[in-house]
């Protein structure tokens, strides 16, 4: 059994205006299994944020059914859904942290509302004011800390109460880039020795390429396409998920791009596209070295989401007709192929 599982849920809103509810959410089934970092992307008004609020009841569901390890969370009473949201921790894109409490208090706060021991409390405190490398901080105010500090004391918040799932809303979009690696590496070792299931929502590839281990787009309140993070990301099938996968992984050129490649460029442009297990680089450079043809590269790059590569590079092939077309032929019996017309 997934530990979260939406089936056709949706989330409607009234309209201010009195017209039609305004639909959020639209019939999206989705299975997260214990241990996954499912992160969900998509461009801003997709749904996201929304459909995270649903996994801990923050808002009730339009429709459909939200099971938590089991449990069914639509139309469970308040009472009953604040053990549940104990098992759930959330980390923010603006931090969320008191500022009239210090870091310990932060820390601290989720175990007092669930009416912990001062003895648990203390342990509890200082193991993960450890974990997070803020040991020295827990008398400082969050204004004293920088951007990747106050995120680091709001992740050993959220996870005070010992959650089995960690829903993360943009938790690095406030953050350069040095310190979003810090904070990913962090997140990492979250899921990798607590066992904490994470729910990633972003528009950051470096936070899928680093993270996730699946993922999902969403356009328009609607799941259109989800799976492992590289089969998704080097060959989305929905032309949605094509258009946005394109935003942030450098693909084929367009025709405008092509015509501007021709102006710049000699010879004949022609993209290879490359995945995990197909020929290397190298291989068909030196093919096309050995057979006395010039090429450029003039477009594109290789992308690597956990140790695996993919991408499309475009080059400029300059030579005799005949001998690349030959060439060409060799390469595409390993490599896709694509040559601008």
């Amino acid at each position: 059994m997934a530990l979260v599982s939406l089936q056709h849920v949706t989330k409607a809103y009234p309209n201010p205006d009195g017209g039609d509810a305004v639909v959020a959410i639209d019939d999206v089934s989705l299975d997260i299994e214990a241990g996954d970092v499912y992160g969900i992307i998509g461009y801003s008004g997709a749904g996201k944020s929304t459909l995270v609020r649903l996994i801990n009841a923050l808002e009730p569901v339009t429709s459909g059914s939200v099971l938590v390890d089991g449990q069914e969370l639509a139309g469970l009473p308040e009472k009953q859904l604040r053990p549940v949201r104990l098992g759930i921790g959330m980390i923010f894109q603006q931090f969320n942290l008191f500022s009239a409490k210090t870091v310990w208090n932060n820390v601290a706060y989720p175990l007092r509302v669930a009416g912990a021991s001062k003895e648990k409390i203390q342990a509890r405190v200082d193991e993960l004011l450890e974990f997070v490398g803020l040991s020295e901080k827990a008398k400082n105010y969050p204004e004293q800390l920088s951007g990747g500090q106050k995120q680091r004391v709001g992740i050993a918040r959220a996870l005070a109460t010992e959650p089995r799932i960690l829903l993360c809303d943009e938790a690095t979009s406030a953050l350069d880039p040095e310190t979003t690696q810090e904070v990913l590496a962090l997140l990492k070792r979250v899921n990798e020795e607590f066992g904490v299931t994470m729910v990633v929502i972003t528009h950051e590839m470096e936070v899928i390429q680093s993270l996730a281990t699946k993922v999902a787009v969403m356009d328009k309140g609607r799941i259109i396409e989800s799976g492992e993070v590289f089969d998704v990301f080097s060959s989305p099938k929905n032309a949605s998920s094509q258009k946005f996968v394109g935003t942030v992984v450098k693909g084929v050129p367009s025709p405008a791009e092509i015509a501007v490649l021709r102006e710049r460029h000699a010879g004949r442009i022609v993209t290879l596209s490359f995945r995990d297990g197909d020929a290397s680089q190298a291989s068909v450079f030196l093919r096309l070295a050995q057979a006395g043809i010039e090429f450029e590269l003039v477009y594109g790059g290789i992308n690597d989401i956990q140790g695996k590569a993919f991408g499309h590079l475009t080059l400029a092939l300059r030579g005799e007709d005949a001998v690349i077309d030959g060439v060409l032929t060799d390469i595409a019996a390993t490599t896709e192929v694509s040559e601008a017309r």
